[in-house]
């Protein structure tokens, strides 16, 4: 073998030699690499798992928090249809109320009038003697009719005092309470 050769062979050897601890080098790498890849993926997993946890939790408390909203949601409802009911109820009172005044006022009114004494009486005379008294004419005629006197055949004496008596028929005489006709 010539000196060539074997100087050829001893560079390839060395080549070789340092490509074997080049790959070494770069298995080692890829080794470290490959390890720190899993840890990193093992981290990720544990912290997908952790996020995956909380999101549960969070999902289970955000259920709860819609489920205490919605009654409480449900619950205000019912309490203001409750409140509409009280305020027709109360505006219904109130219309009530005023009718109930209107009637009284009319009421005190009648009873007022009723109690208020008349400022006349009404005298209807038969034959010049006292028949009936009464608060009108129109009552006073009313009266005559029931016992058949025609309303046109009145007999109205002019003066003060009592009619004079007549044999003809019916009178009627207005006379003021407290003085004079």
């Amino acid at each position: 073998m010539s000196a060539r050769r074997l100087h050829d062979l001893e560079d390839a050897a060395a080549q070789a030699c340092r490509e074997r601890d080049e790959a070494k080098s770069e298995a080692h790498m890829a080794a470290d690499s490959t390890i720190r890849a899993e840890l990193v993926v093992e981290e990720l997993a544990k912290e997908i798992e952790r996020l995956k946890a909380e999101q549960r939790e969070l999902h289970s408390g955000l259920h709860a928090v819609i489920k205490t909203v919605t009654a409480e949601r449900d619950e205000a409802r019912a309490e203001a249809e409750g409140g509409r009911a009280e305020v027709e109820e109360a505006r219904a009172q109130v219309l009530l109320d005023a009718e109930d005044r209107v009637v009284v006022r009319a009421l005190l009114r009648t009873a007022r009038k009723q109690a208020a004494k008349p400022e006349q009486v009404v005298v209807l005379f038969k034959d010049g003697t006292v028949h009936s008294l009464h608060t009108s004419r129109d009552a006073a005629e009313a009266a005559a009719e029931e016992e058949g006197v025609a309303r046109d055949g009145w007999v109205n004496p002019l003066g003060s005092g009592m009619p004079p008596v007549l044999e003809t028929g019916w009178c009627i005489r207005t006379f003021r309470l407290g003085g004079d006709e």
